[in-house]
């Protein structure tokens, strides 16, 4: 709206009439954006997750999955405003409003939502962030994204053997 509408910045970007922003606008925008944010979430938060199962505390689970996701998330979304970027030396003004939206919201989600807020929040829920109710646990598939039922199994097998080791010793 500050771009296209207003007229802000508008010779930057090569805006030649300001008018109204197209009713389908925000419409398209909330679902590009929306999946991509879903996928860069997918990304940061599962990595934490599997940190938090796997014994860390909450808010070491939370850097040591931004460290080893923040780079990923951060080369998407450059890759993702470059392509949507390049929409803006269109001479169609509807093709230059959707890149120049999608670049911005890429970047607002990705760097500021996904990258400050949402690891801010968590730490700021701590363990609170990671409980589910036990009516919804029932509920949802056992899926084993982090890998806790093989360690278990590991564990199990392994004092098994060694239960079977001092057996051995003693006959």
């Amino acid at each position: 709206v500050a771009v296209f509408q207003w007229g802000w910045l508008s010779g930057l970007i090569g805006v030649e009439e300001t008018g109204p922003i197209m009713s389908m606008m925000p419409i398209f925008m909330v679902g590009v954006v929306f999946g991509l944010a879903m996928d860069y979430e997918v990304f940061l938060v599962t990595r934490m997750r599997e940190a938090y199962v796997h014994g860390e505390s909450p808010s070491q689970a939370i850097v040591t999955g931004f460290r080893h996701s923040a780079k990923v998330v951060a080369a998407a979304a450059i890759i993702m405003m470059a392509v949507f970027g390049g929409f803006i030396s269109s001479s169609e003004s509807m093709i230059k409003m959707i890149g120049f939206g999608l670049a911005i919201a890429v970047f607002f989600d990705a760097f500021i939502v996904r990258m400050a807020i949402v690891p801010a929040v968590l730490a700021l829920l701590g363990k609170k962030a990671w409980w589910l109710p036990k009516w919804l646990d029932r509920a949802l598939p056992n899926v084993d994204v982090e890998g806790e039922g093989l360690r278990a199994q590991d564990e199990a097998a392994s004092s098994r053997d060694g239960d079977e080791d001092r057996e051995l010793v003693r006959a």
